[in-house]
């Protein structure tokens, strides 16, 4: 039995089959040592079965190293959401739960190339010339995690200086700890400013330059 049921599969066709751009997940899976990893790929073949829009790479961790670190994949599950290019968009972990929602607007963002954030934002993020790595912690059963989600992939597909990573908590409690995670969505951007909720496109901006100074 798949995890996806025949309703959703249905809905997801509608949507990416009219996608005008290709989309390329790149799939890092270990089944040592990574209990969710084969759960993440399992999804990611199902969604790529569902449109011919979507095209699906597994690449094994250790053996595709060198693919791995070009793309700056540091830990597992992972996918990496591609198109004509790498846009910096990252899931680590299985986007599931609410989560599967940003995933989706994840395929779309990439597949139809179009933000939607305002025209001044756009404009602003073409003034950032330093890197920007942004974390959003979540956990499947937030209803507000998504929003934070989308909104920082967003600025990922409009920079080429941004990276966007969504990292489900529950399944990197390391890194919930070393990071101090006590409620999601949790944001930190280059490991010096951090922030807690979902919050408007103008604000979540603000944090993004004050994180480049």
């Amino acid at each position: 039995m798949g995890i996806l049921n025949t309703q959703i599969k249905n809905k997801l066709k509608s949507v990416l089959d009219n996608l005008p751009n290709d989309v390329i997940l790149k799939v890092f899976t270990q089944e040592i040592e990574c209990p969710t990893c084969r759960e993440n790929t399992s999804l990611m073949q199902e969604i790529a079965e569902v449109s011919d829009k979507i095209k699906l790479e597994v690449l094994n961790f250790i053996i595709n190293k060198e693919e791995a670190e070009k793309l700056k994949i540091d830990k597992i599950p992972a996918t990496a959401v591609v198109g004509e290019k790498d846009y910096g968009i990252r899931f680590y972990g299985v986007p599931a739960g609410y989560e599967f929602n940003s995933f989706i607007s994840a395929l779309k963002l990439v597949g139809t190339k179009n933000s939607g954030l305002k025209t001044s934002t756009i404009e602003q993020l073409k003034g950032i010339t330093k890197l920007v790595n942004i974390k959003v912690f979540v956990t499947l059963t937030c209803p507000y995690c998504p929003m934070a989600v989308e909104l920082a992939h967003k600025f990922a597909f409009e920079s080429d200086y941004i990276t966007s990573e969504m990292i489900n908590a529950q399944e990197f409690p390391h890194l919930a700890n070393k990071y101090g995670v006590y409620a999601v969505p949790k944001v930190v951007i280059n490991e010096k400013v951090s922030f807690e909720g979902a919050v408007p496109e103008d604000i979540f901006l603000t944090y993004i330059t004050e994180a480049t100074k």
